[in-house]
């Protein structure tokens, strides 16, 4: 009998864990669909920049050349490399892939610094020897500008002083729900070419523009929003990745759950049923003796 309680214990456990698996996903969908909206209306303006600022790149600036285009003099030559991680748990492998990448990229390459960002990379490095340079946690209760703002200004700062020679993002884009790319993508210096991924179509439709002001003046000011705006983009686009790999881990483990209800639901039947086989025996048998 102790072993039919200890089933219907475990099920009821297991129906509990459902309940609260159940409740998560659907949390995860619901911001899941308003990250995903972010990210969707943040590309069309990520690729306009991209484009706006190619185009200033290659204008003819002459002997001028913006420090965030080239590997600043007297550099340490040393590589900066920001994490992208989640702040929570409980989202499948999302923030295992990307420290994998990070520690992948830390065997390939020398004398690397880490920009953590997410409470998960802190966690995680937090306890070895890498160097850190700076920790942010709390990032994606709500991603805002001004959190980008206050990194991109401080890499920026660090590079155009010659504390890096490359910087570095590492996180998860967005996909879809299923699908999240484990993504590196360099940062700084910025390619004198940034539109190297457009088709030739784009490009023999590119307009030679008349600017004012200058094209130098222009890019002064374009090409720091552009660093800040990849800081943002890949915060957007972790926060949706991270919500669509909750969401599917969820599902997944509410589906594992009904299967293992079910399997211990047989399981305590044929106990019960068994139980009663044997005390029915057991009183038939008493009857016969007394019978006898």
């Amino acid at each position: 009998m102790a072993n039919l309680i200890d089933l219907r214990r475990r099920i009821r456990s297991i129906k509990n864990t459902q309940q609260i698996t159940k409740a998560m996903k659907m949390v995860a969908a619901a911001k899941l669909r308003r990250a995903q909206d972010a990210i969707l209306a943040t590309r069309p303006y990520a690729t306009e920049l991209q484009k706006v600022t190619s185009n200033l790149s290659g204008a003819g600036t002459g002997d001028y050349e913006h420090p965030l285009l080239s590997t600043p003099e007297g550099g340490e030559g040393k590589t900066l490399l920001a994490v992208v991680t989640g702040d929570k748990g409980l989202c499948g492998s999302f923030n295992s892939n990307v420290i994998r990448g990070a520690e992948n990229f830390l065997k390939e390459n020398e004398n690397v610094d880490l920009l953590l960002l997410g409470r998960r990379g802190v966690d995680y490095f937090g306890r070895r020897r890498t160097p850190i340079r700076e920790r942010f946690t709390s990032l994606f209760t709500e991603v805002k500008y001004d959190d980008a703002q206050q990194i991109g200004d401080d890499v920026i700062e660090a590079f155009t002083q010659g504390e890096y020679s490359s910087v570095y993002l590492i996180y998860n884009q967005f996909v879809s729900v299923l699908t999240q790319t484990l993504t590196v993508e360099q940062v700084l210096p910025l390619s004198s070419d940034l539109s190297e991924g457009e088709t030739e179509s784009s490009s023999a439709d590119a307009v030679d523009y008349l600017y004012e002001p200058s094209p130098e003046s222009i890019l002064d000011a374009l090409l720091p929003r552009f660093v800040i705006f990849q800081f943002y983009k890949a915060l957007l686009e972790s926060q949706a990745a991270e919500h669509g790999a909750r969401m599917t881990a969820m599902d997944n483990a509410t589906k594992n759950a009904s299967e293992l209800i079910e399997s211990l639901t047989l399981v305590y039947n044929r106990s019960r049923q068994a139980a009663i086989t044997t005390e029915l025996i057991e009183v038939v048998s008493g009857a016969n003796a007394l019978d006898g």
